[in-house]
């Protein structure tokens, strides 16, 4: 498991670090000081699971996930009730308040050891395209989750925004669709139209629609027009 620390205080990355050195399964392969520095680290590095501080000059911990397209496993760390209690709410995997216990720590890393053993070595391996088993950060104002890509249904475009669909939730990130078709398995997901992508794991029913197009209803109830442009293809995948 490999794994990189994130926090603006040296002897905070040094006392976790040693800490570390008692499970044989972890491999500290960077440390960084702040956001931009942790941003390529991740980026070049690809880590399993992050040991991220939430209060950091310039830009917090929350503001690093943001930037990223894919989120590895996340352990906060901080020494903050406050925003520990916060990070339990947002969905991440734990949080460990400083200064950290050994057997707190010990907890939070068999959470994630349970979370990586759910993968397949293909889903660990992927790099590249976000598949269903990959997860996002997302925050819509003092809002934020960890969303399972499996758990989306439907991104639909809004101007300069997405509204990502999961559960009772449909909050806005600041992306294009375009980008995002581009980096999303298109196994999974399928653009049915310039405003709309949907996850085929949720689709319930199919029916022809006007101009040879089709309607999809999704699971969640959403109905989504499948554009005549794509319709022989989405007929094709779905084997229709």
């Amino acid at each position: 498991m490999k794994a990189i620390i994130v926090d603006d205080e040296r002897l905070a990355r040094k006392e976790l670090n040693n800490l570390l050195q008692e499970f044989k399964d972890i491999e500290v392969i960077g440390e960084a000081v702040n956001v931009d520095e942790a941003e390529q680290l991740i980026n070049k590095l690809h880590p399993d699971l992050i040991f991220l501080d939430i209060q950091m000059p310039g830009k917090t911990g929350f503001e690093l996930l943001e930037s990223l397209e894919k989120t590895p496993q996340v352990i906060f760390t901080t020494a903050y009730d406050e925003y520990a209690l916060k990070a339990f709410e947002y969905n991440a995997l734990d949080y460990v308040l400083k200064p950290i216990e050994p057997k707190r720590l010990t907890d939070a890393v068999e959470k994630v050891r349970g979370q990586l053993a759910k993968l397949t070595p293909t889903e660990e391996k992927s790099t590249t395209k976000l598949t269903t088993n990959d997860q996002v950060f997302v925050k819509d104002g003092d809002n934020c989750w960890f969303v399972k890509l499996k758990d989306v249904r439907l991104f639909e475009s809004d101007g300069n925004y997405i509204k990502v669909y999961f559960d009772k939730y449909k909050p806005m990130i600041h992306k294009s669709l375009n980008a995002l078709d581009e980096k999303l398995d298109n196994k999974s997901f399928f653009r049915v139209s310039r405003k709309h992508i949907i996850n085929l794991e949720w689709v319930d029913e199919i029916e022809t629609w006007f101009n040879g197009g089709l309607m999809v209803k999704l699971k969640g109830g959403e109905k989504v027009e499948v554009s005549r442009r794509q319709a022989t293809k989405f007929k094709d995948l779905m084997s229709l």
